[in-house]
């Protein structure tokens, strides 16, 4: 029986070792078990703290047979076929699923037997390697339970405890839940769960952490701006010294936003700036792909009559053409909107619009095919051929058009055959450019950024469609900006670091509107946030030892269930109550350590 036990063990951690070494995502153990090599963090669910990697065990999701989908096609009775839609859609979502308490008991003690080198030679993790090379301790193991115990466990794991090099215990963890009620005396109090600790470790000292977050665009300050879109602002609370289930973060708790932002919400100050970066985005699809669907226009009148009409009023005007730009940037502001808008727009404002950037506005708000964008650029460069005009256009433009109008000043213009796609190259040229000193009048005016430190954005060494996936990050960094100063009111040396921080990391990693910006803040910041609402998570944990000794007793109170294996049922006081309370599943957490013998 001993020697099973052990060969077992052997055989299950060779399994783990080569999943750990060879870093693989996944394998198959004894043929209905699935183990992964994942982040811990992220499918734990804040009971397991840290980013590192971890082992989770489950059962094999059950396989759809394509032979019982054509049974089902045969059937011929309606409520017969019903039922067999049902059952496949049931197959189709099923989740993670969970193993027995007993098969995740005897998972955990191979596990635990493997990285002890005293209980048998055979089962030391430095006889599966050659001698010369010192294995490094086995990542976390964490089994899903099927909940069907007293208890309700729902996970159990085990993490090696390590002294110097050598692993010199393990640590085991029960997680156990409930459903969701809104009943408060459900919940463990804070001396029961101090008490708890007690019992399993015999501390002579024990410390008692709060965790929390709150959603602050679900709060009620945050409604009252009608901002409903797939954007998120969190804020994360961490504090010592909690006296009582679900307090309020102190002022002194360290404070954490989760900053997630998504482009193209009608409500949004950025939202026309947005809709002109996609007539952009637009132009430069159609160059890639050969194909183009135009926009609806905004104006009523043709491009070529707006067109036409700009350069009579540039022939026969007597105002300077420093005043016609800044007459259409007021156009532009009276047409953007009132409120947060007004307000936004009066810092992007520029009453610098030259020729070719009042030229793109008329022609992105009427053009709706190749043949306009030709005909449009075409009455340009014959009034610049035949001297009619004599534009004004800012000394750094790189676009095509602005190299024909500076060899207009001189006479000596280059031919330009407007034919297949060149001209929809142009206007995007001439948008790209005109964007740029948008976002540079944004970030600098506000002394956000610098010149230098937006380099790698506005080069123009790179080919077109390169240069829209830069502008689109910095159009994104933009609204994270706004939101942040508008809706939270950020100070601004908050809003200076999260610039930086944004910039940073866009220059090496791809646009991605689920990325969250992690940024420190005071919670004096936000207080009036969240002091009055309910959080969306709060946790305690009691805690002693200290580095691979130190042991923790957890209480988790959440909104949503932090197990995806595991189909809740809620309580009838929660269902018929009309409390304005929130209503929490609850997890506990418990760890126990076993120290090996020297």
């Amino acid at each position: 029986m001993g020697s099973k036990i052990i060969a077992d063990a052997v055989q299950f951690s060779k399994m783990l070792r080569s999943l750990q070494d060879d870093c693989k995502d996944s394998c198959i153990y004894e043929e209905d078990i699935q183990i992964l090599r994942v982040n811990g963090g992220k499918h734990l669910h804040n009971i397991y703290t840290g980013d590192r990697p971890v082992f989770i065990c489950e059962k094999t999701a059950p396989q759809i047979d394509p032979e019982d989908d054509k049974m089902d096609e045969t059937h011929s009775d309606d409520e017969t076929h019903s039922d067999d839609e049902t059952n496949h859609e049931v197959k189709i979502e099923l989740g993670p699923q969970p193993l027995t308490i007993m098969k995740a008991r005897q998972l955990l003690s191979w596990y635990t037997m493997s990285q002890n080198s005293i209980v048998s030679p055979a089962v030391s993790p430095a006889d599966l390697l050659p001698p010369a090379v010192s294995p490094a301790p086995l990542l976390p193991l964490w089994v899903r339970c099927d909940m069907a115990d007293p208890a309700g466990t729902t996970w159990l794991g085990a993490e090696t405890a390590c002294t110097g090099n050598k692993v010199s215990g393990v640590k085991l963890y029960s997680v156990t839940c409930a459903g969701s009620t809104v009943d408060k005396g459900a919940f463990i109090t804070l001396d029961e769960l101090k008490q708890e600790h007690k019992r399993r470790h015999h501390p002579s000292l024990m410390v008692a952490r709060g965790t929390a977050q709150y959603n602050l665009f679900g709060s009620t300050v945050v409604e009252k701006t009608a901002i409903e879109s797939q954007s998120s602002v969190t804020v994360d609370f961490r504090w010592s010294h909690v006296e009582t289930i679900l307090e309020t973060p102190p002022l002194s708790s360290m404070a954490t936003l989760n900053i997630k932002v998504s482009s193209g919400d009608m409500r949004s100050p950025m939202y026309l700036l947005y809709r002109e970066l996609e007539f952009l985005q637009m132009l430069a699809d159609g160059l890639r792909t050969g194909e183009t669907e135009w926009m609806e226009p905004v104006d009523s009148r043709s491009a070529v009559q707006m067109t036409r009409e700009y350069l009579d009023e540039l022939q026969n005007t007597v105002k300077t053409l420093q005043d016609q730009s800044t007459n259409e940037a007021v156009k532009v502001k009276t047409e953007m909107g009132t409120s947060e808008t007004e307000i936004f727009n009066s810092l992007m404002e520029r009453g610098d619009l030259d020729f070719i950037e009042q030229l793109w506005v008329r022609m992105k708000n009427s053009v709706t095919s190749y043949q306009d964008v030709g005909d449009c650029l075409k009455m340009v460069i014959k009034a610049l051929q035949y001297g009619d005009i004599k534009p004004w256009i800012h000394r750094d433009s790189s676009s095509s058009l602005s190299k024909l109008i500076l060899q207009s000043y001189h006479h000596q213009m280059d031919h330009v055959s407007l034919t297949g796609l060149t001209p929809v190259h142009m206007l995007l040229e001439m948008g790209l450019d005109k964007m740029r000193k948008d976002y540079i009048n944004y970030l600098i005016g506000q002394d956000l950024t610098t010149l230098n430190h937006l380099s790698y954005y506005l080069s123009t060494v790179e080919d077109l469609q390169e240069q829209v996936i830069r502008l689109r990050k910095l159009h994104h960094l933009l609204e994270i900006m706004v939101t942040c100063s508008t809706f939270l009111c950020l100070p601004y040396d908050r809003l200076f670091l999260l610039t930086q921080l944004c910039l940073q990391y866009y220059k090496t990693c791809p646009y991605d509107e689920d990325h969250e910006f992690k940024l420190q803040i005071k919670p004096a910041l936000i207080s009036h946030f969240y002091q009055k609402e309910q959080a969306v998570f709060w946790g305690v944990e009691v805690s002693s030892g200290n580095g691979p000794r130190e042991v923790k007793t957890s209480l988790l109170l959440s909104d949503k269930p932090l197990v995806e294996h595991i189909i809740f049922e809620t309580d009838e006081m929660t269902v018929n109550s009309a409390s304005e309370d929130a209503a929490y599943f609850t997890t506990m957490v418990c760890c126990s350590l076993v120290n090996f013998a020297a």
